[in-house]
């Protein structure tokens, strides 16, 4: 007979409810095996059932004491006791202590309960400070939110810190893995998404980063062999079926994105959700489903008639139809650009937003599902989003604007003059220390403080004139009219380099070029209004627009282009 023989025998007279018998074989197998925390724990379960509290407290006292203090469960048994005999405020001790100390969190739910009653009891809040087996996770769900609302580099940073302080918590490091690839950090996204699949070869969320991340990369043989994978998967948690919905969706995989959405419309707990059916829309549009779309996208108008998405695609729809019925084609499928984000259009935004900049700053600024399409539209969306995201970026000047400007200069497959925009901007937020930018295979340094002239020299009072031109600029002109400035006065100075003359008059250059910007992009202008704002005579401002002219030819493009100009 030994302490597994009794502890049978025990188990034995619990099935039977014989709990005198069960505590006596209990006591047996603690006597055999005095230093198995397991052989007290049992012992103080019966003591509890049999209502002798104080005993079993005892017991799990002992466990703590002297044989394990780290079966720290043994204090939440205590903490029902506690309860039990009334002693709430000692069921409140234990049940801290429980959730300071216990990392595994086997009984989180239950605790939760408790604190509930406690609560009520001891008609005040419960004296916690932290969870043990939930640290990590209050800072992850900050971090998750930051991503959200497109504050990418504090999103990193937090990860960061989290995946350094909690290296098996998956979740954040496939976060961190997004946020780097927001970032432009694309070797450290692909580091990071293969360390997480290093661990867990079929994180979902893992496996659906990376295929993202293969698209970008233009790896189209790895991304073929993955996207396989992925549509052959019938996850089962809803958060895992959203992910891979939306990851066919970005994949064109359209027919898999389709199936995943409906699915999730079929759960009570998710089909009030207006974005919910407008994914599924986009995914029905695109698998020529025009009917089922419409009908999604009315659903989507019940939903959230004020966001004005459904009324958009609706009249595209209808507009659609009317088209293929007088072409006779029947169908003019992919003839409308639809997106999966939740939101209008960029050129739809903005003509709204034309009207108005302050209420374009507001919404960009106040609503995180503007904001974060904005960052995402700068890396994936057609040049004129990018160059439209550019300027709207202008009218926000925080730091994670500059950092995602500041890696948008490094991507080597965007245009030259869209890098060009984000100097500008840069500029104008303040950026006056040397960035790298990336053309191609080659990264140069540039200071956005200075324009970029291909001169050899750059003096101080040109770029004075530059300053004081755009400063004037900046509450009617546009992001591109100050770089047309800009490229006008570069090629000033450069059809007479190296015979410039001294630019000693600032004010007079600087309004000269306003007044010929004004002119090419047809803004009403006149000399006198020109030389008011910038503190000269109408004939001063009339003598350098003039010399400007004489070396550029300004005028004379105009009048090609516009001949009614004069």
């Amino acid at each position: 007979m030994d302490a597994g023989f009794f502890f049978e025998r025990a188990v034995s007279s619990l099935d039977r409810y014989h709990y005198d018998k069960a505590l006596k074989y209990f006591r047996k197998a603690v006597e055999y095996e005095p230093n198995n925390p397991v052989n007290h724990c049992n012992m103080a379960g019966i003591l509890s059932e049999m209502g002798d509290y104080e005993a079993s407290n005892a017991a799990l006292s002992v466990i703590l004491e002297e044989i394990d203090p780290a079966m720290t469960e043994c204090y939440f048994y205590m903490a029902n006791n506690y309860a039990n005999m009334n002693m709430f405020e000692a069921a409140e001790k234990a049940l801290i202590k429980y959730l300071e100390e216990d990392a595994s969190g086997q009984f989180l739910a239950e605790a939760e309960e408790m604190m509930d009653l406690l609560q009520y009891e001891l008609e005040r809040p419960t004296m916690l400070t932290s969870i043990k087996a939930m640290e990590g996770v209050v800072e992850h769900d900050r971090a998750r939110a930051l991503l959200e609302e497109g504050k990418f580099s504090q999103a990193v940073k937090l990860l960061e810190e989290i995946v350094e302080n909690y290296p098996e918590f998956l979740a954040a490091h496939n976060n961190l893995a997004l946020g780097y690839y927001y970032l432009g950090l694309f070797q450290k996204a692909m580091q990071t998404v293969g360390e997480v699949l290093d661990k867990e070869p079929g994180n979902l969320h893992a496996l659906c980063n990376l295929a993202i991340f293969y698209q970008h990369a233009g790896n189209d043989t790895a991304l073929r062999e993955l996207a396989g994978r992925l549509s052959k998967i019938v996850p089962f948690h809803q958060e895992h079926v959203f992910k891979l919905a939306t990851t066919m969706g970005i994949l064109g995989q359209h027919e898999e994105a389709f199936g995943h959405f409906v699915r999730l419309l079929r759960d009570p707990e998710m089909n009030q959700d207006p974005s919910l059916y407008h994914y599924a829309a986009v995914a029905a549009y695109y698998t020529e489903r025009p009917e089922a779309a419409e009908k999604m996208w009315r659903q989507v108008k019940r939903l959230d008639p004020a966001s004005g998405v459904a009324d958009y695609y609706l009249q595209q729809l209808r507009e659609e139809s009317l088209i293929a019925e007088n072409t006779g084609t029947g169908n003019a499928k992919g003839m409308m650009p639809v997106s999966y984000h939740y939101h209008l259009p960029f050129d739809e935004k903005f003509k709204q937003w034309e009207a108005s900049e302050e209420s374009l700053t507001s919404e960009i600024t106040n609503n995180p599902l503007v904001r974060s399409s904005f960052f995402w539209a700068l890396r994936h969306g057609d040049a004129k989003t990018k160059l439209q995201v550019i300027q709207a970026f202008g009218l926000i000047a925080d730091r994670e604007v500059e950092e995602a400007l500041k890696a948008f200069l490094l991507e080597p497959e965007e245009d030259r003059y869209l890098k060009e925009m984000a100097l500008v901007v840069l500029r104008n937020l303040g950026v006056d220390h040397p960035l790298p930018i990336r053309y191609g295979e080659t990264t140069t340094l540039i200071d956005p403080s200075r324009v970029a002239s291909g001169l050899p020299v750059w003096k101080r009072e040109w770029q004075a004139v530059v300053d004081l031109a755009v400063k004037q600029m900046k509450r009617s002109f546009d992001l591109q009219q100050q770089h047309d400035l800009e490229t006008l006065w570069v090629e000033f100075l450069t059809q007479l380099y190296p015979n410039i003359p001294d630019i000693t008059h600032i004010e007079g250059w600087a309004a000269a070029l306003e007044y010929l910007t004004a002119k090419i992009h047809r803004h009403p202008v006149t000399y006198e209004a020109v030389a008011e704002r910038y503190g000269i005579s109408a004939s001063t401002a009339r003598r350098y627009t003039r010399r400007i002219d004489e070396v550029c030819g300004i005028k004379e493009k105009i009048r090609e282009i516009f001949p009614s100009v004069r």
